[in-house]
């Protein structure tokens, strides 16, 4: 969705909101898959009037926004986790942390010192990072103080090899998910529950967390700004998502 779906502001444009009516009219499917955990996408996709299936958490959460259902969570162990943070600290220094809680009605829960890199979503300070682990979480995000996002996301990777599954999702956002757990399995999962599967999905991204999911789809659709690892794997490049890339290559193969 961020910097792919929506322009700035979480806004929709009248073109994209068009170009997405016109593919459901010639019976296209419409799934949402996005790196945000199900509280903080659930307020938008209403807005949008979206009311298909969601996968969120990056792959973790399948959600029926209809039903406001959770239809299948994975969760990332918490003892794992922390280890992971520690490993990751024996290589970088001192980082700051974040988590998102497992279930619609969960948390982001911050550490001191961990800034949100999106300030629309809704975050709880916690006092100390024990805090973090209170209740059963979907992910991590990760921050530090000098290393870039590429370099942050290069040294976790590295560092918690076989633990969990690291991603770099967008400006300041480096997460530590469930081990195997990426949007594909996350899309497969819900094209599974409409009886699809890859070779019927056209997928949208701009970040390397969306690799595996232009991969497993049969065509893959970068947009203009996206990160050069998505660039370096997709079908084609659209335009950017402030110039309705997503609409043009929906007019294009619906209209």
């Amino acid at each position: 969705m961020d910097g792919t779906l929506l322009r700035a502001g979480d806004r929709v444009s009248a073109r994209t909101r068009a170009a997405l009516e016109l593919a459901r009219g010639a019976g296209a499917r419409h799934i949402v898959v996005t790196g945000r955990p199900v509280p903080g996408v659930r307020g938008l996709l209403a807005a949008l009037g979206y009311e298909g299936i969601a996968v969120c958490g990056q792959g973790a959460q399948v959600y029926d926004t209809a039903s406001g259902r959770m239809l299948s969570a994975l969760t990332l162990d918490r003892e794992t986790a922390a280890t992971a943070l520690g490993k990751i600290e024996a290589e970088t220094g001192a980082l700051y942390a974040a988590v998102d809680q497992d279930g619609t009605d969960g948390h982001t829960l911050i550490e001191p010192g961990y800034r949100m890199a999106h300030p629309t979503l809704p975050a709880r300070p916690v006092p100390h990072r024990d805090a973090l682990w209170e209740r059963p979480i979907a992910k991590v995000l990760v921050r530090h103080p000098e290393l870039t996002d590429d370099e942050l996301a290069a040294t976790a990777r590295s560092a918690v090899d076989g633990l969990a599954t690291v991603t770099m999702a967008g400006p300041g956002t480096v997460e530590l998910q469930p081990l195997g757990v990426t949007k594909a399995t996350g899309l497969a999962r819900a094209a599974e529950l409409l009886g699809l599967g890859p070779a019927d999905t056209l997928a949208f991204g701009d970040m390397p967390n969306d690799v595996p999911m232009l991969q497993w789809a049969a065509h893959g659709v970068a947009m203009a700004n996206s990160h050069p690892e998505l660039l370096a794997v997709a079908d084609e490049i659209t335009t950017s998502n402030e110039e309705d890339g997503v609409a043009r290559v929906l007019e294009r193969v619906y209209g």
